[in-house]
C-alpha cells in the first residue's frame, strides 16, 4: 500500500504483525492494540521500532495508551469508513491533549479532499489505497492553504497572517 508522508510518496517500511505469528526481535512493527498492551516492554528496543494499530471507531481505545508512549514510535488510526470522523478525534486527542510525539497514520476508506484536514488534526501520513493517483492526492493540500484557527498542524491562521506571520505547513 503506497504511503502517502508530509506530501510525498514513500515506501512503507512497516510490517503488519498478526495476532497468531511471533514478533520478530528486528525491524518496524505495527502490533494490534491487544498483542501490543500484552507484549509491551517500556522503554526503546534496539534493532526494532514498535507501532499499534487503532481502530478509528473506538475513540476510547486512545485512553488505553495514555501514559504508555515510552517506546511507542508508530499509532496507525484505522478509519471504519470516510464519512467517520472519530479517527481525526483520536489524533487530536493523541497530539494535543496527550502529547504524543511520534508518528500518526491515518489508514482506510480515505478520500483526497480529506488529506489537509488529517494533518491539520496532527496525522503525519496517510496509507493511500492501492488504486489512488498520487497527483490527486497532492493537490488538496494545494487547494486549501489558509487556516481560520490553530490546530496540531501549528499552520499560520489568518489572524496570524494579518499580524504579520508566516505559514508553518
Amino acid at each position: 500500500m503506497p504511503l502517502l508522508e508530509r506530501g510525498r510518496l514513500i515506501d512503507d517500511d512497516w510490517t503488519d504483525v498478526a495476532d497468531d505469528l511471533p514478533v520478530p526481535a528486528r525491524g518496524r512493527l505495527i502490533l494490534p492494540l491487544a498483542r501490543w498492551l500484552s507484549d509491551h516492554a517500556p522503554g526503546p528496543q534496539p534493532g526494532r521500532s514498535l507501532g499499534v494499530r487503532l481502530p478509528g471507531d473506538r475513540p476510547t481505545e486512545v485512553d488505553r495508551l495514555v501514559g504508555r508512549f515510552d517506546g511507542l514510535d508508530l499509532i496507525a488510526i484505522r478509519f471504519a469508513g470516510f464519512r467517520d470522523g472519530r479517527g481525526f478525534s483520536m489524533a487530536r486527542l493523541l497530539r494535543e491533549r496527550h502529547g504524543f510525539a511520534g508518528i500518526l497514520r491515518a489508514e482506510g476508506p480515505l478520500l483526497p479532499d480529506q488529506l489537509r484536514f488529517l494533518q491539520r488534526c496532527g496525522f503525519d501520513a496517510v496509507a493511500l489505497p492501492e488504486v489512488a493517483r498520487l497527483a490527486d492526492w497532492q493537490r488538496f493540500l494545494r487547494e486549501i492553504s489558509v487556516v481560520y484557527q490553530p490546530a496540531a498542524d501549528a499552520a499560520a491562521t489568518v489572524l496570524a497572517y494579518r499580524h504579520g506571520a508566516r505559514a508553518v505547513a
